[in-house]
């Protein structure tokens, strides 16, 4: 027996019902090989953390553009923090821990650079639809390794593409919104608990919003300080689910109602107000300018992005690469594109 497979078997002895399998996973886009130490899952946790875009997260915004406080969030801290929470829910419940976690480190591959602005305007410009949540599957399945993917397990891929996005339901009852895995699932609400948290902590650490602002239903309801909050919302989408197991996840409605309403205090108080979304007007417009330059001259584009992927057009090459850029690399390269250059004199 390889170690693989004694893995697998405690899969089946600790896992509940509801768990998915490594052994019964939809198999990958092509077919590998089995590794002879890891499972089907481990091994796509450990692609993810090992590739390109996971770490070009750590220069990708959440909320604040280039802050300079040390301790704000960026895209791969928050990245981190939804792994974590994602796995304590996971564990409580006897689902696939491993699972569980490849989902949430793979999440937001696909986000562009200045948060969610980034998304926005390429959204608008791209020919057709551009969503990170695609995006982060496209990063997966053709963009990493060269144009060769990283080649995910299904129930991988799908977590990633149904992870949650913008207001839409956290926890949605309609089948073709929702991973078809409950460890997708754990994580798509766990995005949503990591982020409406640690948001607001940063909010008011960058004092664009003082704890007294907050609303009362989420300061009775769900608590007075961060860590609270967290303990609330996670004990909650645990006993609530385990209450009728089953293959749904559940939250009592009163702390489900707080944490929508902590959702839409975040955006009517921080992240459309004028202090925080200043700086992504101006952001807009380097990806705007970015998009058309490379576009209309051949010889930028051919010297900065070199190639489209067989089966790709110009301009889905072109948002590629400006989706996979990190805030700093994007502003050096419209420095480098746009700004003339001194001439040296001696």
């Amino acid at each position: 027996m390889t170690i693989r497979e004694r893995l697998e078997n405690e899969e089946r002895k600790i896992l509940c019902s509801y768990a998915t399998l490594s052994t019964e996973t939809g198999g990958r886009l092509a077919p590998e090989e089995p590794c002879i130490i890891r499972t089907a899952f481990q091994r796509d946790r450990d692609r993810i953390i090992h590739s390109k875009s996971f770490r070009r997260l750590k220069h990708k915004t959440q909320v604040f553009l280039s802050p300079t406080g040390d301790h704000y969030r960026t895209r791969l801290t928050h990245t981190l923090e939804v792994a974590q929470i994602a796995r304590t829910v996971a564990k409580a419940l006897q689902l696939n821990e491993v699972l569980t976690e490849a989902i949430a480190l793979g999440h937001d591959l696909g986000h562009t650079p200045f948060g969610h602005a980034g998304e926005s305007v390429l959204d608008d410009i791209f020919p057709g639809r551009f969503s990170h949540n695609e995006q982060s599957l496209r990063v997966v399945d053709v963009l990493e390794k060269d144009g060769r993917g990283l080649n995910l397990t299904a129930e991988v891929r799908d977590g990633i593409q149904k992870h949650s996005s913008g207001r839409g339901e956290i926890l949605p009852a309609e089948p073709a919104s929702r991973p078809v895995t409950l460890e997708g699932r754990v994580v798509r609400a766990c995005d949503v608990i990591a982020y409406v948290n640690h948001d607001l902590d940063d909010a008011i650490r960058g004092g664009v919003i003082v704890e007294k602002d907050v609303p009362k239903i989420c300061t009775k309801l769900l608590g007075d300080s961060h860590a609270r909050r967290i303990d609330t919302m996670v004990k909650n989408l645990i006993f609530a689910t385990l209450e009728e197991p089953g293959p749904e996840l559940r939250m009592y409605a009163d702390v489900y109602e707080a944490l929508v309403a902590m959702r839409d205090f975040l955006y009517e108080r921080v992240y459309e107000v004028y202090t925080v979304h200043a700086d992504f007007v101006r952001a807009k417009k380097i990806i705007c300018e970015l998009y058309s330059r490379f576009l209309e001259d051949d010889a930028v584009f051919e010297k900065e992005i070199g190639e489209i992927l067989t089966g790709s057009s110009r301009e889905q090459a072109v948002c590629d690469f400006i989706a996979g850029m990190t805030d700093r690399y994007a502003l050096h390269l419209y420095e480098k594109v746009f700004l003339p250059k001194p001439w040296m004199v001696y």
